[in-house]
């Protein structure tokens, strides 16, 4: 989970300042205006959050899907160990991405509020709070969330939930069901389990495919959530479809489709071999301390 973090965060941060922020124009010259505007350190804002808490998220989302599935099989087979159809797979990924909700808006907020906070604010006959865009809002991720937590309460912490849940629990289908065919599919016939190479391909394809086809609502979420750190324009998840839709047109739910695609790769590959790995050291140094 980490080495998905560090991986893809500046992706990730290119991506929301597309989605979210103003006068970018295209990738490369976001890339470029955050580069000359905040160095290198720029593509790296609001990592430290994510970093910490990788580790329960992907535990959460990872072990709901696992045990998911073994308890569908369990009660449908009468044995959790057998190999799950698709129907199972389908059903312990929604349950996996309507759990990792709980955990990831909190962190997904203070990211982005971190990401999002040196952007100019450009809106006509709006008053502006005190602070002044462009100069940090908040000192770091602790203080980020106990702000957000003061000011709007839990309400404020759970911003664009609703948006996040139409994005990840079709997302997560279309991360779990693809990884499971491809590893099948590139798995030679006789292997009992895939290699490492097998893993990192299945892993990478299933990312890009995840996050490429789950950019319109993460392009709702990422402004839902944006949003608040000078004013909060919109009302809620429909009320920034419309808005959105109105002032841009049907193209703004595709921005930073092509990012979210490219950095889907690297961070799920990490993400899977990681995961895939670790359970068969595990489960290694299980057989060995009791043969």
């Amino acid at each position: 989970g980490a080495a998905s973090v560090v991986v893809g965060h500046p992706l990730d941060t290119i991506k929301t300042r597309l989605q979210a922020g103003q006068g970018y124009g295209n990738t490369l010259s976001c890339v470029l205006t955050v580069y000359r505007n905040e160095s290198v350190a720029g593509f790296f804002k609001g990592m430290s959050f994510p970093l910490a808490s990788i580790a329960v998220y992907s535990s959460v989302v990872f072990g709901v899907f696992s045990n998911t599935q073994r308890l569908l099989c369990q009660l449908r087979y009468g044995d959790p160990a057998r190999q799950p159809v698709l129907a199972d797979v389908a059903l312990a990924s929604m349950v996996a991405g309507f759990i990792s909700v709980g955990i990831g808006t909190p962190v997904d907020l203070v990211k982005i509020r971190l990401q999002m906070q040196t952007q100019p604010y450009i809106q006509g006959n709006v008053k502006l709070k005190p602070t002044v865009p462009g100069f940090p809002v908040y000192r770091g991720p602790i203080h980020c969330f106990r702000t957000v937590l003061q000011k709007e309460g839990i309400a404020g912490i759970y911003r664009g939930v609703g948006a996040m849940l139409l994005r990840d629990v079709p997302g997560y289908c279309l991360y779990f069901i693809p990884y499971t065919f491809f590893c099948a599919w590139f798995t030679p016939d006789g292997c009992i389990s895939p290699s490492a190479s097998s893993i990192w391909l299945a892993g990478g394809v299933a990312g890009a495919i995840s996050w490429g086809t789950a950019t319109p609502m993460d392009v709702v979420k990422s402004r839902l959530q944006a949003d608040g750190v000078y004013l909060n324009k919109y009302k809620g998840t429909l009320d920034c479809i419309l808005q959105s839709y109105q002032k841009e047109g049907l193209k703004v739910f595709f921005r930073g489709m092509t990012v979210n695609a490219v950095r889907g790769f690297p961070m799920s590959s990490a993400m899977f071999l990681g995961y895939e790995l670790s359970l068969k050291a595990m489960k290694r140094d299980q057989t060995e301390t009791n043969p």
